[in-house]
């Protein structure tokens, strides 16, 4: 059944010879003076283009980024030498460039004004917060450019899939944020950025191993298979990004339900003003900010507070924004 799947989705007929792997993800062998200068190169210009999109929070910028970045390649090298039980390299080659668009982050963070909110930004806010489908999203994404690898007809989609799994970004927010002081926004940040590094490795390791890319069978009896210290080392880096991702995501869901249990209360709250009505809640550095539209004036905010008490936990703040750009401080939750 196994190699009945194998077959179909790796066809014999399409498979890549693993010279010719070796070749586009070994940074170490052949001509490693271009490989490695055209890394470096590209890597530097993807991270600058990178940064330039998260600051001005354009979309088609970071896109950009994301498809020049070269990033993946020693990632996959990563996968790829795990197969064939030996050092190639890459760990360390993906350490430094870490290290190298983290810092082009950070430089580049300086022009940022001191009271910027960096939540503001979508760029940022969007990737600080990751959760379990992020996981998800990137796991599928890994075992699609491990294909598209190993396959020579499914080449093209290789830019979609460095779109897909955004590896540039996520670091070079880390910086912006570690540049601005936010250290829990930059932590967000690399947990999505090793999320996605986990995903790509394994599926790598998965696709590779499949296809027996690794030592010849008369060389060693386990050919293709990694180590278990590589196996340990994966079990190792699949807890350290499942933790904080279940973890975000509980978050998540409980601050979804408490932001509605507040809705529901607010609406109580407004029931009997004519032409009073909530027009939305949201959650903003654990702060509960409802905004409300009323023709006249506000009803006493203390009966607000006394609907939300034992909805949410204790000590919330409250926060009503008015039309006409009144904002209300309501207090806190069961105080």
């Amino acid at each position: 059944m196994l190699s009945r799947v194998r077959a179909r989705v790796l066809p014999a007929a399409q498979r890549r010879s693993l010279d010719e792997l070796a070749q586009d993800l070994d940074l170490s062998s052949g001509d490693r003076g271009a490989k490695r200068s055209a890394f470096w190169t590209m890597l530097v210009l993807s991270s600058v283009i990178a940064a330039g999109g998260v600051l001005t929070d354009s979309t088609a910028t970071v896109i950009g980024a994301m498809i020049i970045a070269p990033l993946s390649t020693p990632i996959m090298g990563i996968a790829l030498g795990s197969v064939q039980r030996r050092r190639n390299g890459a760990v360390l080659v993906v350490f430094l460039a870490c290290l190298l668009v983290i810092a082009v982050g950070m430089v580049l963070s300086l022009v940022l004004p001191g009271d910027y909110d960096l939540l503001s930004n979508s760029q940022i806010s969007g990737r600080t917060s990751p959760g379990l489908m992020d996981l998800i999203a990137a796991l599928a994404t890994g075992f699609a450019g491990a294909v598209a690898l190993a396959r020579r007809d499914v080449a093209a989609v290789l830019p979609g899939v460095a779109i897909a799994i955004s590896l540039v970004p996520p670091l070079v927010v880390v910086g912006v944020c570690l540049g601005s002081g936010a250290g829990w926004l930059a932590l967000g940040a690399l947990v999505l950025f090793v999320s996605n590094l986990f995903a790509l490795v394994f599926g790598g390791m998965v696709v590779f191993a499949t296809l027996a890319y690794g030592t010849r069978a008369e060389e060693a009896g386990a050919a293709g298979r990694p180590t278990r210290r590589a196996y340990a080392a994966m079990g190792v880096l699949f807890a350290v990004v499942f933790v904080p991702l279940a973890a975000n995501t509980a978050a998540t869901v409980l601050i979804n339900i408490w932001t509605e249990r507040v809705r529901n209360a607010a609406d109580q709250w407004l029931a009997d003003e004519p032409g009073a009505s909530v027009t939305g809640v949201e959650t903003v550095s654990r702060t509960f900010h409802v905004r409300v539209r009323v023709p006249g004036d506000l009803p006493p905010v203390d009966g607000l507070l006394r609907r939300i008490d034992g909805q949410v936990p204790d000590g919330v703040p409250v926060v009503v924004d008015a039309t006409r750009g009144r904002r209300i401080e309501v207090g806190r939750v069961g105080q």
